[in-house]
């Protein structure tokens, strides 16, 4: 799925010159669409896709939705087809009460990674957005879908929508058949932890989510009970030491430490009904499936903003949309790749559709046009003449961190003016760590592309030890990075969460990595209600 890609705050209208509507090579003469102008529109665009650019996508789907549909899947996390919870109607009140008073615009599509891939469309676009659109998600998201490494190794695209199908019945039934309220607080403690709820390390298969309705009637029978819980009932005694070789053994057992929280709750929670453990199984599915879109963010909508640029720049060129629709374009374009300065009050960061598609028009320089530095610092492509072997393969091999470590050139980091920052909290001021000159280039370009690293910007925590035939309390771990712990109310709030459906206490202890001083601890008891 991605979402948001195209949405400017303004619209621009097709001012094609009535001149040219008798040209029989135009898609389409003015702003008014229907289906058969889709398909016009979608069959040029694959035709400069495949043909011109080499790209290798699914099969498409293109759905026209209305606005408010496209705000219901704006909040619902991107995926139209879904199950409910309050937290979603909760963004389609922010979300519509911002879009009726105009303060701001909605995605002009959603793209899902399905086979075939499915593009959502707003009916109340022009034709030429929706050729950019098309453009944009039907061939740009669908190749990087398609060929990027890290979605083939771990999302399943045949089998996502039969997924989310049954996932949203699924706890429709449960709902049902016991109660809202317990769903809706099982479903508000799995989406707190869906964060910590993936695997991040390589599988060695990719999950056949199809078979999953099957797989769950095969579990339906399944004892969640499978401890004897009179424990409770007998007066406390003191924890007795534990031989390493028993720790080991009961660490192994339970395949000790684990990153995947929502991954040991579902195999080891003590107390969960059957019913809980599914649910907790489809939001960890869910959230493996959004985990390498956080890993690509950048590369997958560079790629995309790339790919529509150039194949509505090229039909242009052949005469089939008009000097009026290109200018439509241009003004949407120019929106969706506008990058505030860092004293602008509409700055939030780097904006990843400017970077992604200046590095991917930057590749194209280096390839075409190559400078003396160019050759000197990108020798293996440089001057090779056509950059779409290479962007094809640095769309198929890279995720954002990579990515800027490999391509960002001295060049653009001028253009940008980009610069680093180093921001010590035992020091009085900020400094000015590199700058864009020759010493600072590498500087700069590392530390752009660690705000990209999930092992930077993510928290590493990981499920240690627990005693299933003692006190039941689970130690969790957080190996601190640089100094930076945890918020004390979130990460309270949150374990709040992880003992609901624990059952027990929890305990996390936040660890410095290198001494194995243990720097804060959050402990927490489950709710008595």
């Amino acid at each position: 799925m991605s979402a948001g890609g195209l949405n400017p705050r303004s619209q621009a209208s097709e001012n094609s010159p009535r001149s040219q509507a008798s040209d029989n090579r135009l898609l389409y003469s003015d702003g008014e669409w229907d289906f058969e102008t889709l398909r016009r529109i979608h069959d040029a665009c694959e035709e400069i896709a495949l043909g011109e650019m080499g790209l290798s996508v699914y099969p498409n789907r293109i759905e026209v939705i209305s606005s408010e549909q496209m705000l219901d899947a704006y909040a619902s996390t991107g995926l139209p087809l879904f199950y409910k919870h309050w937290s979603f109607g909760k963004h389609f009140a922010q979300q519509e009460a911002l879009y009726r008073k105009g303060l701001r615009g909605l995605a002009y599509e959603i793209v899902i990674n399905s086979d075939p891939c499915v593009s959502y469309v707003m009916e109340e676009n022009t034709a030429t957005l929706q050729a950019l659109v098309i453009a944009h998600a039907a061939f740009g998201h669908n190749h990087f879908f398609k060929n990027n490494r890290i979605f083939k190794d771990w999302t399943d695209a045949k089998g996502i929508l039969d997924y989310l199908e049954f996932a949203k019945n699924f706890v429709t039934r449960a709902e049902e058949r016991f109660g809202e309220v317990a769903v809706e607080r099982t479903l508000d403690a799995a989406h707190a932890l869906m964060s910590q709820g993936v695997h991040r390390q390589r599988q060695r298969r990719v999950p056949d989510l199809r078979s999953e309705e099957l797989r769950e009637r095969e579990r339906r029978d399944y004892d969640a009970a499978r401890f004897n819980d009179l424990w409770r009932t007998v007066p406390g005694k003191t924890q007795a030491h534990v031989p390493p070789s028993e720790l080991e053994r009961r660490r192994a057992l339970l395949q000790l430490p684990q990153e995947n929280l929502l991954y040991f709750l579902e195999k080891s929670g003590p107390r969960l009904a059957p019913w809980q453990r599914e649910i907790i199984r489809i939001v960890r599915n869910v959230a493996q499936y959004f985990h390498p879109q956080r890993q690509t963010k950048m590369m997958n909508e560079g790629c995309a903003t790339y790919t529509h640029y150039r194949i509505l720049n090229r039909l242009h060129e052949q005469g089939r949309i008009s000097d009026g629709a290109m200018l439509e374009v241009l003004h949407n374009h120019s929106s969706v790749i506008m990058q505030p300065d860092f004293d602008d009050p509409r700055y939030s960061g780097i904006n990843p559709y400017a970077l992604g598609f200046a590095m991917m028009q930057d590749i194209e320089r280096i390839c075409e046009h190559p400078t003396e530095e160019d050759q000197e610092w990108f020798p293996d492509i440089a001057g090779c003449g056509d950059a779409m072997p290479v962007l094809r393969d640095a769309w198929a091999e890279y995720r954002d961190e990579s990515f800027i470590l490999q391509f960002l050139s001295p060049h653009l980091i001028r253009k940008l003016r980009l610069f680093h920052l180093s921001d010590d909290s035992g020091k009085p001021a900020i400094k000015v760590g590199a700058v864009h000159d020759e010493r600072g280039y590498r500087r700069v370009r590392q530390a752009l592309a660690r705000q990209y690293d999930p092992a930077w910007t993510e928290p590493d925590i990981q499920v240690v030890d627990v005693d299933l035939s003692g006190d039941r309390r689970l130690i969790v771990e957080h190996r601190v990075l640089h100094g930076r712990t945890l918020e004390e109310k979130e990460a309270r709030l949150v374990l709040r969460h992880l003992a609901y459906l624990w059952s027990y206490d929890v305990l996390l202890k936040e660890i410095d990595p290198v001494s194995g001083t243990v720097l804060r601890e959050h402990a927490v008891s489950p709710p008595h209600d």
